[in-house]
């Protein structure tokens, strides 16, 4: 018998107010640019451009980690351009770990291998997947990885039992 824990943490981060600031920083430009030839089609890149930073802005304001019974649920929100979740039977252990400065923030390939979704901060866990390696930041480190661990072994359990 298993014992039901959860896990939910959400870490917010000023990488937002930066693509916000962006976003004002483009229409502002729009605004003056838009009486120099060609007007029209100079303003309307900028205004895009601001537009693409505005959502940007609203996918990136914070970082969830939910668990979801038999998986890891990661998101960005509140905008849920990017999530993707992690079975608890794919993964082979969780560590406490941190990115380096190359690693930085957002979501892309690292230069260790494996992907990084980060948001703020260099403190993470690394998955160590059959699959692959995944770093997620996390200002909530130890417990997040205790908590997978221990998941993952619950999981190890009843697959051996089947």
């Amino acid at each position: 018998m298993t014992t039901l824990s959860l896990y939910y943490h959400r870490q917010r981060g000023p990488l937002c107010l930066v693509l916000y600031g962006l976003a004002v920083l483009f229409w502002s430009v729009a605004w003056f640019v838009r009486t120099v030839p060609p007007q029209s089609f100079l303003s309307l890149i900028f205004v895009l451009v601001g537009l693409v930073m505005l959502i940007l802005a609203t996918g990136f304001h914070h970082l969830t980690v939910a668990d979801e019974i038999d998986r890891l649920r990661i998101s960005f929100g509140p905008l849920p351009l990017f999530q993707r979740s992690l079975l608890y039977e794919e993964v082979l252990r969780a560590d406490v770990d941190r990115t380096t400065i190359f690693e930085g923030w957002g979501i892309h390939l690292s230069p260790r291998g494996g992907w990084v979704w980060n948001l703020w901060g260099r403190d993470c866990v690394t998955f160590q997947m059959k699959t692959g390696t995944l770093r997620v930041g996390t200002d909530d480190a130890e417990n997040l990885a205790a908590f997978v661990n221990s998941r993952v072994e619950e999981f190890g359990v009843d697959a051996r039992e089947h």
